[in-house]
């Protein structure tokens, strides 16, 4: 349609794309509604959103009961200044102590993930100094502010860095990432010295004040750790007076199984941040949850940031409403039937395309890791490439939205996250485009056939799903 068209053009050429260079800018496709997991363009077609747009889409679209709380909450009251007390936020606050690890009893508010880190940034700053160093891992992603760039160890954190905006005190350890182990050991003779390596740091660096991680890496590559990680981790917090920060904006929200990632090791952190499915990303919220030691710091010192949307009604009235939406697809039993139907259907795609090297993954939160190399495990691109080359993974997410599915490409994955209402006949229907698209990196493979990785899926069977 020639009319679209120009309005699709005139969107790009005022407003700025993310991530991206300008002259590079161009919205795809023109949405025009969504309902359930499908978007729809404005000559109908439909396309299955098998990444839950940016891992957020969790209840997927169109949810009732969600719009009618925010129209419900838009008549009632839509803003006042965060000094007030208003029963959005009662609502949303009683709603979120049904559903927090234990401990976790007071919120910050703000209006995204990045915030969310942001804010967690300044409490750990304030409450542990003089220390003040943190420990982020080379495989993360933490955000788009100064602070959420500068922890992020992903292609983002070199513009932190080269622009030199970022914070200091920011230093990396290696990840949890079997498939490509940073000590060349395999699992369970390694010892999981991945989490044994942070001790050293914290113990030779001086001056931590926290480590800060996501529970399962979401951007940078759907890393399950094992089963020993993080109850460790929490221990080699604990002996050396250091705080454990969880970054839950996309592992959170039941897309690992239970409410939080951190769930499913029986791990309580000192601080938690979450956002995009605490509303199903129906209105943007960031939350900082706190406890113990931090939550009692501030009884008697100043917390001294704050911004004019903390708190604001309209945002706050969607919380408890995707509550109530999550609790009953919990109890429905879905999230489990899928999940492991989805992990079903992944492994077979790896049977059938060489160029799949690791499916790894939790719940309905997966990657496909893309080699050119088995048996070397050498990858079409690397860290480096991204926002400089023409990327594999870009080309096989664009075959793959011409074909009616949107699903999100990195430099070394793709992200298969589809929203949590998801059917088993949707799941077929996304893995059949994905089966079609996936032959262009096939046809770039060098052949070995070796048999894809599995390394995920020893984790999987621990894992109380």
């Amino acid at each position: 349609m020639t009319d679209n068209k120009e309005m699709l053009k005139g969107f790009t050429d005022h407003s700025y794309g993310p991530w991206k260079k300008q002259k590079d800018w161009k919205a795809p496709v023109c949405v025009a509604k969504a309902e359930g997991v499908h978007l729809y363009d404005e000559d109908g077609k439909p396309y299955i959103d098998f990444s839950s747009q940016f891992m957020c889409s969790n209840l997927g679209h169109g949810n009732k009961a969600i719009i009618d709380a925010i129209h419900r909450q838009a008549d009632e009251l839509v803003y006042v200044a965060p000094v007030f007390a208003h029963k959005s936020g009662e609502r949303a606050t009683a709603a979120l102590m049904s559903v927090m690890p234990e401990g976790l009893n007071k919120f910050f508010f703000s209006t995204s993930g990045s915030l969310a880190n942001e804010s967690a940034v300044q409490i750990i700053r304030q409450c542990m100094s003089p220390s003040h160093k943190i420990i982020a891992r080379y495989h993360s992603y933490h955000g788009g502010t100064a602070s959420g760039m500068t922890l992020t160890g992903g292609p983002r954190h070199r513009f932190a860095e080269r622009d030199r905006y970022g914070i200091e005190g920011v230093i990396f350890a290696p990840d949890a990432y079997c498939y490509r182990c940073p000590f060349g050991q395999k699992y369970p003779e390694c010892n999981i010295r991945c989490a044994e390596y942070v001790d050293h740091m914290i113990k030779e660096e001086g001056n931590v004040a926290a480590v800060f991680i996501e529970p399962v890496v979401g951007t940078n590559g759907k890393q399950v750790p094992p089963p020993e990680y993080l109850p460790r981790l929490r221990q080699i917090c604990d002996e050396n007076g250091v705080l454990l920060v969880v970054d839950e904006v996309m592992s959170g929200w039941y897309r690992t199984g239970p409410a939080f990632a951190v769930d499913n090791w029986k791990v309580k952190p000192d601080i938690l941040t979450t956002a995009k499915g605490c509303t199903g990303s129906y209105t943007p919220v960031g939350i900082t949850a706190t406890g113990g030691k931090v939550t009692d710091y501030y009884e008697d010192n100043m917390i001294y940031f704050g911004f004019t949307y903390t708190m604001h009604p309209l945002m706050m009235a969607a919380i408890p409403a995707a509550i109530s939406e999550y609790s009953k697809l919990q109890a429905s039993g879905i999230l489990t039937r899928v999940s492991k139907y989805l992990q079903m259907r992944l492994y077979e795609l790896q049977e059938r395309h060489e160029c799949i090297g690791d499916v790894r993954g939790i719940g309905h939160f997966w990657a496909l890791e893309l080699v050119k190399n088995r048996k070397t495990r050498e990858l079409f691109n690397v860290k480096a490439d991204k926002f400089y080359k023409k990327l594999l993974a870009d080309r096989i997410a664009a075959e793959a939205l011409k074909k009616g599915m949107f699903i999100m490409s990195w430099y070394d994955h793709l992200t298969v996250a589809p929203p949590l209402i998801i059917t088993e006949e949707e799941v077929d229907e996304g893995i059949k485009i994905l089966d079609e698209v996936l032959e262009i990196a096939d046809k770039e493979v060098e052949h070995t056939g070796i048999p894809g990785s599995r390394s995920s899926e020893e984790f999987i069977k621990s894992l109380p799903l």
